[in-house]
């Protein structure tokens, strides 16, 4: 199977495109600036230079592949809103509307549980209230993306499949360091908790849904088997500051975690890394 991979030079593409080559996969890449793909096309990646920005340059890149694989996005801390809702929503669909075009079989597009809100009162479901709206663009954006290609599911028959992830870590990735500004930023709380998934098991997860049939149109959650409160994930990295002393009481013990049966129940998924705590003692944090 050929796969075209965008955003593979991003924290989740830079670690997934190599795990896709190693199972055999012939993989071409969307980015920006060849320069940056040197390693990957090293490793046997096909290069191919566009923009999400730029709908010329999408049926070249679609053009001969089977499956897509939509990983690239503008992040919820930059303050371009506007770049954020053109790249995570307009991008999406243009990428979309291309591989309709160029009868490209599977078309996977990597969201986020951020799309979630809060005061559901149980772990965030598949179909769980998402506000396009949401006046966080990075949210609303994916949120919106993820509405109009189910649209394309039911109008244009396209086999999309939406995997919300939760926080990736780990294989060296900054991530967990580099959002401590953030939760001090937003004052979150000590006890709120966080539900992660490793590099390992976002792969696992792809290449389960680029592998198994019967699967278009739906939506699935993937995390790991224990949400880390923020106060650990914080002691790990030694910025227990970032909290307020006087943050009061957790309103929503549930916000932040997600319901992954579906995954589990549909796809047969297991994590293959369970915890913060087991990557931690397999040195692969």
């Amino acid at each position: 199977m050929k796969i075209l991979v965008t955003g593979a030079t991003g924290k989740v593409g830079s670690r997934l495109v190599p795990r896709l080559l190693a199972k055999g996969y012939k993989v071409r890449i969307l980015v920006r600036d060849a320069a940056k793909a040197e390693d990957l096309a090293a490793l046997g990646a096909e290069v191919a230079t566009g923009d999400l920005f730029d709908a010329t340059t999408l049926p070249a890149a679609v053009e001969g592949v089977e499956a897509v694989i939509h990983l690239a996005a503008l992040f919820r801390t930059f303050t371009d809103n506007e770049g954020i809702i053109k790249t995570n929503h307009a991008g999406t669909i243009a990428l979309a509307d291309a591989s309709i075009d160029a009868n490209v079989k599977r078309f996977i597009f990597v969201s986020t549980g951020n799309v979630y809100g809060s005061g559901y009162g149980h772990p965030a479901r598949e179909d769980d209230f998402v506000n396009i709206n949401d006046p966080r663009a990075y949210s609303s954006s994916k949120a919106a993306a993820e509405q109009e290609l189910l649209e394309l599911h039911k109008t244009k028959n396209l086999d999309v499949r939406v995997l919300r992830l939760g926080f990736v870590y780990g294989d060296q990735d900054p991530h967990i360091p580099e959002i401590m500004p953030l939760l001090k930023k937003m004052k979150r709380h000590s006890g709120s908790r966080m539900h992660m998934v490793h590099h390992l098991d976002v792969a696992q997860a792809l290449i389960l849904l680029l592998q198994q049939n019967g699967l278009d149109g739906e939506v699935f959650n993937i995390c790991d088997d224990a949400p880390i409160t923020l106060y650990e994930l914080a002691e790990s990295v030694g910025a227990v500051d970032v909290f307020h002393e006087d943050e009061g009481p957790l309103n929503d013990p549930f916000e932040g975690i997600l319901d992954t049966n579906k995954l589990r129940k549909v796809t047969g998924f297991r994590p293959l890394v369970p915890s913060f705590y087991v990557a931690r003692d397999l040195d692969i944090l």
